[in-house]
């Protein structure tokens, strides 16, 4: 498959990605050309041409898919409100029985498995095992009790994948399906799933409409607020050279979401303090909408010690308006739920669009800009502090350096939750009362935020990248950071009644 200009300096983790990827590149290409709905065959060939492997029967089935990614790329199901849709012709028809009998049944005398099994699933048919699988309740005890590892659990990816059990399977079909009255569109699914066949809608058009509208009428001033995990990504260039990069592209500036944690770091603690003078024992972070949508959905007597604080991604763009009525804010980091979150009904209006890492390096590519040729610009809005954030335990580090440095009389008493199922066994003891601290941070995504669906690159060098980033900091504290700015009047509170169900 063709690859070219940055991504040539990328190593992408899966093919996955690098069809991903060069769906995005082509259709932002078209989409500068101002030819995308002439040209939307033609794309989809493309791509399909290039491919190195066919992966389906055919070329054809290919580009069907190729298809539906496209459509994607340019907005997805507008009648489908969920950032993330399954492509069903991409949909394997993985197996749908978790658990599987293998050649290695002996047929034992001991019938371990038999035995182990509550609901008489487990029949015998010359000297070998089977599951009935319309008694079968899949808890796993056939499987623990089999002395030859011979039952396989093949539980599908991207079922797996999903803490909440948003994602099933449609009966008839036994394709991938979404309930989207449960799923908190963390994007899991569609980073766990290997035939790319669960994606996120993007914004890349609607954004290069916005640079297109501003070479030709000047009437629109577009900011780009970058989250602190883009150190983990463009590795292969200095952060000022990103910079530099995305201003050509046809942003007035460039930001650090990292700034917005500062703001949200000193609201947030405040906010903590006077919870605990007024009685309450516990409250939970609000910089991650998937944790947050999490807790309204699984656990909605909890709904009320969720933190009222708006997160850095909304904080900054309210700043960047607040200063130039003009400003059109695009958002671009590693999550798919900030483009859900953009949406919600008590923030409409402070983000315009969202990018992940990914559709920035697809735009990057497609206008032609090679990020390690170009000039650096510097970057230094927010602190040690903001730029942590990224990263699992970043924000409980930041508000106990708030309290310390505030000389706040308060008993921080935090719960690090990395990822949705230790969120989860935290909240279910907050439930009862039985919490281990006053203060959850909860991400949905292990590791945090450099572990999001849309970043190119995983892992713990990530966690380095944005450490080593942190440290470089002109701003040692979030004063310091916030001394320039005037966020006394900024709204920094969420309305949650206007998106709650009474």
């Amino acid at each position: 498959m063709k690859i070219e200009g940055n991504a040539k300096l990328i190593k992408f983790e899966s093919d996955v990605q690098l069809v991903k990827y060069n769906v995005l590149k082509e259709v932002a290409k078209s989409a500068f050309k101002g030819n995308l709905q002439q040209d939307y065959k033609k794309v989809i060939k493309e791509v399909a041409d290039e491919m190195d492997t066919i992966s389906r029967c055919c070329i054809y089935k290919e580009r069907a898919i190729i298809e539906e990614r496209v459509k994607l790329a340019m907005g997805g199901d507008k009648d489908n409100p969920n950032v993330i849709e399954v492509i069903s012709a991409a949909c394997d028809e993985c197996p749908v029985n978790r658990f599987l009998i293998t050649e290695a049944c002996r047929g034992c005398l001991a019938h371990k498995c038999k035995d182990a099994c509550p609901f008489g699933a487990i029949y015998y048919v010359g000297k070998r095992a089977y599951i009935d699988y319309t008694k079968c309740k899949e808890c796993g005890r056939c499987k623990a009790a089999c002395p030859y590892n011979a039952i396989a659990e093949v539980m599908r990816p991207c079922m797996r994948a999903c803490s909440i059990g948003a994602l099933t399977y449609d009966s008839d079909t036994e394709k991938a399906v979404i309930n989207n009255e449960d799923c908190v569109q963390c994007g899991a699914c569609a980073a766990a799933c290997p035939f790319g066949a669960i994606v996120d809608k993007s914004y890349i058009v609607n954004v290069i409409d916005l640079i297109k509208r501003k070479k030709e009428k000047d009437d629109i001033n577009i900011y780009a607020v970058v989250a602190p995990a883009i150190a983990s990504q463009f590795t292969f260039a200095t952060i000022g050279q990103v910079v530099r990069a995305i201003k050509t592209l046809g942003f007035r500036e460039v930001l650090e979401a990292a700034l917005g944690a500062d703001i949200v770091a000193e609201h947030e603690t405040n906010e903590f303090a006077h919870a605990l003078q007024e009685g309450k024992n516990i409250m939970t972070s609000s910089c991650c909408p998937a944790f947050v949508k999490y807790i309204q959905k699984k656990y909605p007597e909890l709904a009320d010690d969720v933190s009222t604080s708006v997160s850095p991604m909304i904080a900054v763009a309210r700043l960047v308006k607040q200063m130039d009525e003009k400003a059109k804010v695009i958002f671009i980091g590693p999550c798919t739920a900030k483009k859900a979150e953009m949406n919600l009904e008590d923030l409409k209006g402070s983000v315009d669009y969202v990018l992940t890492f990914e559709e920035l390096l697809a735009l990057l590519d497609a206008s032609g800009i090679q990020v390690d040729k170009c000039e650096e610009d510097p970057l230094d809005n927010a602190s040690f502090y903001g730029r942590i954030f990224a990263r699992s335990g970043g924000l409980t580090e930041a508000v106990a350096h708030v309290v310390e440095s505030n000389n706040l009389d308060v008993d921080f008493k935090p719960i690090v939750c990395n990822g949705l199922k230790e969120c989860d066994m935290a909240l279910k003891l907050a439930k009862i009362n039985r919490a281990k601290g006053n203060f959850i941070e909860g991400m949905a995504c292990e590791g945090g935020c450099i572990s999001g669906p849309g970043t190119i690159r995983h892992g713990v060098r990530a966690k380095n990248e944005v450490d080593k980033y942190a440290k470089i900091s002109t701003e040692k504290g979030v004063k310091e950071s916030l001394r320039v700015f005037d966020v006394d009047k900024l709204n920094l509170e969420r309305d949650y009644s206007k998106i709650l169900k009474k």
